[in-house]
């Protein structure tokens, strides 16, 4: 018997696209939920043309596709729209991302959803949510990180802001997504059986992140400048180059201060008035790196690292995906698993997080070829028989 895992019993229909949507399905699907995972007949998801490619297959797709059964349908004509609804009556959480009154111009909003399923949880991820007077502005992750108010925050004070070099905003979006959908689960549970919909943005899960921003503003006057790898409340904290590698440090708290002092051969920093506390080692945090960054740059990176571990120091190595992917803590807890795939070969991918003592996740496959599962879905869930099937695909609806 295959272990059991928390979401066995809940069906997921992914009608998004690219990243956000998709990474809110590949975390449910991770625990065992069934996704089916809806494709236009022509072309199928545009995650599919993203680079890097392997053998003409896009990687992205074979990760953030992983345990998902793909469909293909047409959503804009009305019988694959029929399809969908009978669909959505089936499972018991649909994913969107399309810009807001899309699927109510194709009768597929959560009013004619809902009216087939009632039990029926509905997350939207849109640019800038479902309201407001952005609302019908196209958003991608890029827009949204610059709005939320993270960029502004990312990189050095006398350069740019930077963007993050990965979709950040979409995957974080896609994180609340997984987090809201099992809420939403959770209450109809516990509560009269009935579904509702999940309201989310691109920006604002970014946004929420910034936790101490607005206040800091608003009562205080103070609008958080870029500090590099430094933490604007606490010291030290930073990037720091031995002679063959970077190494992060943070010596945040007084303990931890203590240990880098002693360890560095430095005791005399402790009655240093100027770093006698966390707020003179904020103060005076140039002159503190200056003299961190001195000592760390006269030593080789493994036997600068060693000292501080032995030191009890909170110190550690920059890691490449080189590195990661030598790195016995990272064997050790399982992040890297090898999935084998008929297109692309074995592939390495990260494994299933977090980890569950008694109801594990796991990846039974990569993402799959386009329409792979239609009659897994359309004949055995649906019912529909092989001549159906064929009709509506020589039609263009599947």
């Amino acid at each position: 018997m295959p272990e059991p895992q928390p979401l066995d019993d809940i069906a997921v229909l992914d009608l998004s696209t690219i990243v956000s949507g998709g990474t809110t399905t590949s975390i449910l699907a991770d625990f065992g939920a069934r996704v089916i995972k809806v494709e236009n007949p022509q072309g199928g998801d545009p995650l599919r043309d993203w680079a890097p490619m392997k053998d003409g297959v896009s990687l992205w797709w074979k990760v953030l596709s992983r345990n998902k059964q793909s469909i293909t349908l047409n959503l804009r004509d009305p019988r694959g729209q029929r399809l969908t609804r009978d669909l959505a009556a089936r499972v018991d959480v649909v994913v969107e991302n399309f810009r807001p009154g899309t699927l109510e111009r194709w009768n597929l909003g959560y009013d004619a959803l809902s009216a087939v399923n009632p039990r029926l949880v509905m997350v939207r991820i849109s640019g800038f949510g479902q309201t407001g007077p952005n609302r019908d502005r196209p958003g991608f992750g890029t827009v949204a990180e610059a709005m939320s108010g993270f960029v502004a925050l990312s990189g050095f004070p006398d350069g740019p802001p930077l963007l993050p070099p990965m979709p950040l905003a979409d995957e974080v979006a896609g994180l609340f997504g997984a987090t809201a959908a099992m809420m939403a689960l959770y209450h109809r549970g516990r509560g009269d059986g009935r579904g509702q919909v999940i309201d989310l943005s691109l920006y604002e899960p970014l946004f929420r992140l910034l936790i101490p921003h607005i206040p800091q503003y608003t009562l205080l006057g103070e609008a958080q400048p870029r500090v590099g790898n430094r933490f604007p409340g606490a010291a030290p904290r930073n990037l720091y180059h031995a002679r063959d590698g970077w190494v992060a440090l943070s010596a945040t708290t007084q303990r931890t201060f203590e240990r880098l002092a002693q360890t560095m051969g430095r005791p005399d920093l402790l009655g240093d008035p100027r770093f006698a506390d966390n707020a003179g080692r904020v103060a005076h945090v140039e002159a503190l790196d200056a003299i961190i960054q001195e000592w760390m740059g006269m030593q080789p990176l493994d036997d600068l690292l060693r000292r501080l571990q032995e030191a009890g120091a909170i110190a550690g190595p920059v890691y490449d995906v080189r590195r990661i992917l030598a790195d016995p803590q990272f064997a050790a807890r399982g992040d890297v698993v090898i999935v084998q795939d008929d297109q692309v070969g074995a592939i390495p991918m990260p494994g299933v997080i977090p980890t569950f003592s008694r109801t594990p996740g796991h990846v039974t496959h990569a993402g799959p070829r386009l329409g792979e599962h239609n009659e897994a879905v359309y004949g055995g869930l649906l019912g529909l028989d092989a001549e159906a099937q064929t009709a509506l695909a020589r039609e263009g609806v599947i």
